[in-house]
């Protein structure tokens, strides 16, 4: 797995087109509680995590971390800034950090990107 993380509009999608080869038909964009894994990426995994919170699931119990072994993830960065007075936007803020912190241990590659500049956290 690779994983691609960082703040949004900051060139995560242009990056994994340039750098991994990735074509405009193999992302799955998150909307629900569903990943479909037959794509090749998953992008903006924390959408993911939010539609998981507002019906209630614990993305780290429903998420099959397996079916993404051979995927590219990327998720925005949403841990930054004040933290949210509303309950619901802590929760999600929450359970996005526990899934990354789990999927980068398992990824080979953890890249952020930054101005539309790759850092390579691990790898």
């Amino acid at each position: 797995m690779e994983l691609i993380i960082g703040g949004a509009y900051q060139g995560k999608r242009a990056y994994a087109k340039e750098a991994l080869g990735v074509s405009d038909g193999d992302f799955f964009t998150c909307s629900g509680t569903t990943l479909d894994t037959s794509r090749r990426c998953i992008e903006h995994l924390e959408r993911y995590t939010l539609a998981c919170v507002q019906a209630g699931l614990d993305s780290m119990e429903v998420t099959d971390l397996d079916t993404l072994a051979d995927k590219i993830v990327i998720c925005d960065d949403i841990s930054c800034g004040v933290v949210p007075i509303d309950p619901l936007e802590r929760a999600w803020r929450e359970q996005t950090g526990r899934l990354l912190t789990k999927l980068s241990g398992r990824a080979s590659r953890v890249t952020r990107i930054f101005c539309g500049l790759p850092l390579e956290l691990k790898g």
